[in-house]
């Protein structure tokens, strides 16, 4: 086998031990910062082990890694507040700080007991969203631990739960479609309230007599491109990457095969199908290549 040929080999099995159930890696506890209501933080089992509550409407909690990066891969196991949810948002995400800021959106919106969760997803670069996705989950995702991932590097970001693909974002950057490609992101985890908006359009607010909520995650696994205060490596963006390897910058025939399986029966809402948002047309990457 030739090095390059070697090189996507183990590009590949990087990637698949990234979304694997258990975590192995960094903690919370040595790889994080509480930056919002502390007192609503608890960790356990030496650090591998977090639980974030909502306690009021002013009162959730949000953590932050202590690594900026661009590029790579962050997941995390995380159990969803159980019962009567409604009005709550649990969130993992990425982001950067400043002006014009970059973010990657896994968004778990809370609902009435015996309703599902909503998994929104999002995108910004540049400054630009409003490029939402959203999907029932397959599963009841506050009964056990399943796994999150972001996956973003240079040619595609990609949405993982379980392994399996749920959405794709490719740049399209040469034809001018915002990518995020050069702002130093964090992850973050957070619970919060929004129920003017989060349950339902809002319909259906917040039972605050069944608070505190509590979301649980468990092991953190960060393979990124680390930047410094001094900024970030202008390798990062090199293909000798393990992230960047060619086969990563699309998904594999089996991959594609869960996305669109997922997609066709799990989404119920795409910002693509909704012209009337952007007086009429949608973005152009709408009309191009994804996959």
């Amino acid at each position: 086998m030739g090095s390059s040929s070697a090189a996507v080999v183990l590009a590949v099995v990087a990637l698949v031990a990234v979304l694997e159930l258990g975590l192995v890696g960094a903690n919370f506890l040595d790889q994080c910062d509480i930056t919002w209501e502390p007192q609503n933080a608890k960790f356990d089992e030496g650090g591998d082990h977090l639980t974030l509550s909502l306690v009021s409407n002013s009162s959730g909690s949000m953590l932050r890694t202590k690594k900026q990066f661009i590029f790579g891969s962050v997941s995390t196991l995380i159990k969803l507040v159980k019962g009567n949810s409604a009005g709550t948002v649990t969130t993992y995400y990425t982001s950067s700080i400043g002006d014009n800021h970059d973010e990657i959106d896994f968004e778990f919106l809370g609902n009435e007991t015996g309703q599902p969760y909503t998994f929104h997803t999002n995108v910004f670069a540049d400054g630009v969203g409003q490029k939402e996705m959203q999907f029932r989950p397959w599963f009841d995702p506050t009964a056990d631990f399943h796994n999150y991932t972001i996956f973003w590097n240079p040619c595609m970001i990609v949405w993982f739960v379980d392994s399996i693909p749920i959405r794709v974002f490719r740049n399209h950057a040469a034809e001018g479609v915002p990518f995020p490609t050069r702002r130093p992101m964090y992850a973050f985890s957070s619970i919060w309230a929004a129920e003017d908006w989060a349950t339902q359009g809002g319909r259906v607010k917040t039972d605050w007599s069944k608070a505190p909520f509590v979301a649980e995650y468990r092991g953190l696994s960060l393979r990124v491109c680390e930047c410094s205060s001094a900024g970030c490596s202008d390798g990062c963006g090199a293909a000798g990457n393990w992230y960047a390897a060619p086969d990563l910058c699309k998904l594999t025939d089996r991959q594609l095969h869960e996305m669109r399986s997922v997609q066709l029966g799990y989404t119920i809402y795409d910002y693509c199908d909704h012209p009337e948002k952007y007086n009429g047309t949608v973005p152009p990457e709408c009309g191009m290549p994804q996959y």
